[in-house]
């Protein structure tokens, strides 16, 4: 009956990432945060806002490194006492968390940017080339690392993206070590900083939505409420369906809940396995009734 509705599929298969991996992504995490440090320390030395900048967006990326590390190793925890739903949503709080630090350290760059194009200063170019250079051997090494399970898992995507993003950075501020310690132009360091700046507010604005509407149990955009409704009525036995409530426990993990007017009791497990199925919601909450219940579902 359903067999004309399966062009439609939708595919949410995520493999796990192995343990080899994690265990190098953790490894990554504290070089990355060397990097940061020694990254702030020759911007302090060296009067470079451009690279204090890119020890910033490293230091962002470094614990979106840590919170894929601990999401892969809270979010296997079984669910216990008051935590019914598991810890799969700590993710999304680390992430939630990491995007406000991302947005803040964005526009203290953008301010320090405009200020040091407004106010050059005398930069030390030799410094920024070697740190940057450095930066960039550790940010194509940890790109590397994460490459390997990014086309399968989106966490490790998320971290070879940013990582890809970090090497970039600081071919930008190895250019302008080159064009300070060259051309002796200093503003290019400023100019350098607010590309940094740009970039960080726009990931963080872009991927801000998403994560509220998880916190706020708001329905996930690749499922239609509608389509939903629809595929259910098509099932036979099914006179109504109301009460829809859909969520994301996290990430890939899709909830509904759903009221079912029909006589059989046994059709459960149908709707169950084709909601699974076309849509991938994989915890299903259903009531059977077999005529509507009206005022008393007024959530």
């Amino acid at each position: 009956m359903h067999e004309h509705r399966n062009e439609h599929k939708h595919t949410h298969h995520h493999e796990e990432v192995n343990e080899k991996s994690v265990n190098l992504l953790l490894l990554s995490f504290v070089i990355n945060m060397l990097l940061s440090v020694a990254e702030i320390a020759g911007g302090i030395i060296s009067g470079s806002v451009a690279l204090i900048g890119d020890a910033l967006h490293n230091t962002s990326d470094a614990l979106s490194i840590l919170i894929a590390v601990i999401a892969f190793k809270i979010g296997h925890k079984k669910a216990f006492g008051k935590y019914t739903y598991g810890f799969k949503r700590a993710e999304v709080i680390g992430g939630f968390v990491n995007l406000i630090l991302l947005f803040i350290s964005g526009c203290y760059l953008l301010i320090e940017g405009v200020g040091r194009l407004i106010f050059p200063q005398p930069i030390d170019g030799i410094l920024i080339v070697w740190i940057s250079v450095l930066a960039l051997i550790i940010d194509t090494i940890t790109a590397k690392i994460s490459h390997h399970d990014a086309h399968h898992n989106s966490n490790m995507k998320m971290v070879f993206v940013h990582n890809l993003a970090d090497a970039f950075g600081s071919i930008g501020v190895i250019v302008s070590g080159l064009c300070i310690m060259w051309l002796g132009i200093y503003y290019i360091d400023g100019i350098v900083a607010l590309l940094i700046a740009f970039y960080m507010i726009y990931q963080a604005v872009v991927l801000f939505p998403p994560i509220v509407n998880i916190l706020m149990n708001a329905a996930p955009d690749d499922v239609d409420i509608e389509e939903v409704r629809k595929e259910i009525l098509q099932v036979k036995d099914v006179k109504g369906v109301h009460h829809i409530h859909l969520w994301s426990i996290s990430e890939h993990n899709v909830a509904i809940e759903c009221h079912i007017e029909s006589c059989k009791n046994d059709i459960v497990f149908t709707v169950t396995k084709i909601l699974k199925e076309k849509f991938g919601i994989n915890h299903c909450n259903i009531q059977v009734e077999e005529e509507e219940c009206g005022e008393h579902c007024n959530l």
